[in-house]
């Protein structure tokens, strides 16, 4: 999820774990804790772009370090905050609650998480709902202000954690029903159309989990569309595109091509943009694609000019938004 999520998300579970202890600055170190996970942002600083996309939610968003920053940061506070008699054990709670918290709502967005890092690179990537989703990030928002301004005696301030913690995960329940409304429409229409099918995958479209992205690999390439929830006419409006494997014959160093080509899990074209072979990862949608079906893909990297890529997984994700656009997005949710 977004930097914001995660922080007032954390102020919530820190109130609710040791804010009886710690009165307000449960809120502060319970963001704190949350945000540990993402302290690989600072590997772009030193890596290449293609290898700082496998970098970022690896390690640091595995298992194994979840336990180990736990239990030292869990001892490190316990020493600092020693005078406010807080007990290791609640230290223990606090971190590993959120940063579990952390890694667990972050596998249910596209980019997916390195769960078994160092020891599997494989990514858990649940597509079930968009990194920032304000239906999902408004109720732990609107409590943290909350509890930034009661006071610590309030007596239900209870009410305002246990809300926003609550109403975040039946919204994160109700993507996931969604998505299975999507699936059931995809096999439909793979079984109606006959294709020759060898996976497929289903993507929220920004900022709502009610309009997906589809793409359905085939042996000729990929077909790709959007589908609403209050579709009422299951058969999609599918556009073709070819996979051509062939250009990658015609760039001379294949090392970022490598590493992207792993990163995009078997979802990708090639174009020739003029002089640039350009590598797309299907994962992550299409610039206003429930507009225009031609639109480029978000991720698209510049095989031929390395240096070009920086931002690369949301590159002009809304440089086509505009009122009509927005106007496009309103009535394709509200379905056919």
């Amino acid at each position: 999820m977004d930097t914001v999520t995660h922080i007032v998300l954390g102020a919530c579970i820190g109130e609710a774990i040791a804010g009886k202890q710690l009165g307000k600055r449960a809120l502060f170190l319970g963001a704190i804790a949350q945000s540990v996970p993402d302290v690989d942002f600072i590997g772009a600083f030193f890596l290449s772009t293609s290898n700082n996309l496998l970098a970022h939610r690896g390690i640091t968003h595995s298992i194994l370090f979840s336990v180990i920053a736990t239990w030292c940061l869990a001892k490190l506070f316990a020493w600092y905050f020693r005078k406010n008699k807080v007990t290791t054990r609640t230290w223990i709670l606090l971190f590993s609650v959120n940063i579990f918290t952390h890694i667990f709502i972050d596998s249910f967005n596209a980019y997916g998480t390195g769960w078994f890092e160092p020891f599997s690179h494989r990514r858990f990537s649940f597509h079930t709902i968009f990194v920032a989703d304000p239906l999902f990030s408004l109720w732990p928002f609107i409590a943290c202000i909350a509890l930034i301004y009661l006071k610590v005696s309030y007596a239900k301030r209870k009410i305002w954690w246990q809300s926003a913690i609550g109403l975040c995960f039946a919204y994160l329940a109700f993507t996931n029903i969604n998505k299975l409304i999507i699936d059931k429409a995809v096999k439909k229409v793979i079984g109606e159309e006959k294709l020759t099918e060898e996976n497929y995958f289903t993507t929220p479209s920004p900022f709502n989990s009610l309009l997906w992205f589809v793409t359905i690999k085939t042996r000729e390439g990929y077909f790709a569309g959007y589908h609403s929830v209050f579709d009422k006419d299951d058969k999609m409006r599918l556009q073709f595109y070819p996979q051509n494997d062939s250009l990658l014959l015609y760039v001379k160093d294949t090392t970022e091509a490598k590493a992207i080509l792993d990163f995009a899990e078997g979802f990708y074209t090639l174009e020739q943009w003029h002089d640039t072979t350009v590598l797309n990862v299907l994962r992550f949608g299409q610039v206003v694609g429930w507009y225009d079906a031609k639109e480029k893909f978000v991720f698209h990297y510049f095989l031929d000019k390395p240096g070009a890529n920086k931002l690369v997984t949301q590159r002009g994700r809304f440089e086509r938004w505009n009122e009509e656009t927005l106007e496009s997005l309103w009535w394709r949710i509200k379905g056919n």
